[in-house]
């Protein structure tokens, strides 16, 4: 489980949720509200106060690169460092099988520069899979993709949580929730609530 208990900075908080391992939530609100940055809190990227715990154990008493690997964030906007694909994967993982069933199987051996941004983003989701984390929290994870890739990647991400990945994911697609089974919230203002129609 991934809980969160009063997460807060100066731009949004505090926030509460628990995500169960195997479940899948999806944040919605305007752009500006604290969504982004909510995740980026979460895996300790931004100055925070509160607390954060995957299954049970406390993440200041993890290593940073610890962490980040336990709890992966695919960030709207993905980074590359390398001019290789392949040179972003480590060479103990084995992403084969999430690059076929992204629809690119033959991506680790491209240059990053003939890489569209759809292809990036698939390849960042695949990226942070392939290290096998035990939460993801994914910022608009199909924002850039045509209908056919979007069906690819949302048909991974529920592989995933039927795996066991405790998820949230910030989406502005009013559908997507629905089609990953997704608790729903809503944040606005720095405050995270239940989505109104879950609300009795």
């Amino acid at each position: 489980m991934l809980e969160i208990k009063n997460l807060e900075t100066p731009l949004f908080g505090p926030v509460s949720l628990a995500v169960e391992r195997g479940e899948c939530v999806a944040i919605q609100g305007p752009s500006g509200s604290g969504k982004s940055l909510l995740l980026r809190a979460v895996v300790d990227l931004d100055p925070n106060e509160g607390e954060v715990r995957l299954d049970g154990n406390a993440r200041e008493r993890m290593a940073a690169h610890v962490w980040r690997t336990r709890v992966g964030l695919v960030p709207a906007e993905s980074g590359w460092w390398s001019d290789r694909v392949g040179d972003h994967f480590d060479p103990d993982e084995e992403p084969r099988a999430l690059l076929d069933a992204i629809g690119l199987p033959d991506a680790l051996g491209w240059d990053v520069s003939r890489l569209s941004s759809g292809e990036r983003h698939r390849l960042a989701i695949v990226r942070a899979l392939a290290g096998r984390p035990l939460a993801l929290l994914l910022d608009e994870p199909t924002a850039t993709l045509d209908a056919a890739a979007t069906r690819l990647v949302e048909a991974v991400l529920r592989e995933e949580c039927a795996r066991g990945v405790a998820m949230i994911v910030v989406t502005h697609d009013q559908a997507q929730p629905e089609r990953l089974s997704a608790r729903r919230f809503a944040m606005e203002r720095g405050r995270l609530e239940p989505w109104p129609d879950a609300v009795s």
